[in-house]
């Protein structure tokens, strides 16, 4: 059974550095997902990655498990983002997202051996740079709760406490959020939606929960589905 991670920081805090690793490998990825697509700014997220890990590392022995330990890493990660934002305010942004590629966002990855097709890979690469688009144009505030709710695994309470917000308010904030994107989504995939039939269409977003949840018009599922029951009701 995995040790609970406020358990590892506790370990950490005490001098046990394997109990880092652990943690650093647990939130490394879906914490870096979060700043690059919140400032929308790769070197500034390289930046920012450092100086969560560097936070958490200088003040371990201040740590106390009062909330999960992924409720503490992202609420200092999102108060380093909104430091960085408002020094940032009159420079323009720097959108090296794009180097992305479609086969390198986890949230684009298929299982299926048949869905490799250079036309299957063109959709999606199609479908990622219009997710990437609807969720930059969204404002910041509503963009930051609608990345906490796909990759921290907080519930919506723990949120509202990271983004320093009423619960009311964050929900409020996921419901337009998720709205605008499945708007968005909506129209830019309707030229492509309609070439494929219901059964791709369900094969092809069965591993896309959350882009299937915004994109899709029917009910949202998995991820989609939970971001909705938080934000306590349909978004349309």
């Amino acid at each position: 059974m995995a040790e609970d991670d406020g358990e590892l920081m506790l370990r950490y805090a005490g001098g046990d550095l394997r109990a880092f690793t652990a943690l650093y490998a647990r939130h490394r990825a879906p914490l870096y997902r979060y700043l690059a697509r919140l400032v929308q700014d790769r070197e500034a997220a390289d930046d920012l990655f450092q100086e969560v890990w560097s936070r958490v590392i200088a003040h371990r022995a201040r740590y106390e498990p009062r909330a999960r330990f992924s409720t503490y890493l992202y609420r200092v990660a999102h108060n380093c983002c909104i430091d960085h934002l408002r020094r940032a305010a009159t420079r323009p942004a720097l959108m090296a997202v794009e180097e992305e590629t479609a086969d390198d966002d986890p949230m684009l990855t298929l299982s299926a051996p048949d869905q490799d097709s250079p036309e299957s890979r063109l959709e999606r690469a199609e479908l990622l740079a219009c997710y990437r688009s609807a969720l930059e144009s969204l404002p910041l505030e509503q963009r930051d709760v609608f990345l906490l709710v796909e990759q921290s695994g907080l519930s919506l309470e723990e949120i509202a406490f990271v983004t320093g917000v009423g619960l009311e308010t964050a929900k409020s904030r996921l419901r337009y959020a998720l709205a605008k994107l499945r708007r968005a989504l909506a129209a830019g995939t309707s030229y492509e939606s309609s070439r494929l039939n219901d059964r791709r269409a369900e094969t092809r977003f069965g591993a896309q929960p959350l882009v299937a949840a915004v994109a899709a018009a029917a009910a949202p599922i998995e991820k989609g589905a939970t971001a909705l029951q938080l934000a306590g009701g349909s978004a349309r």
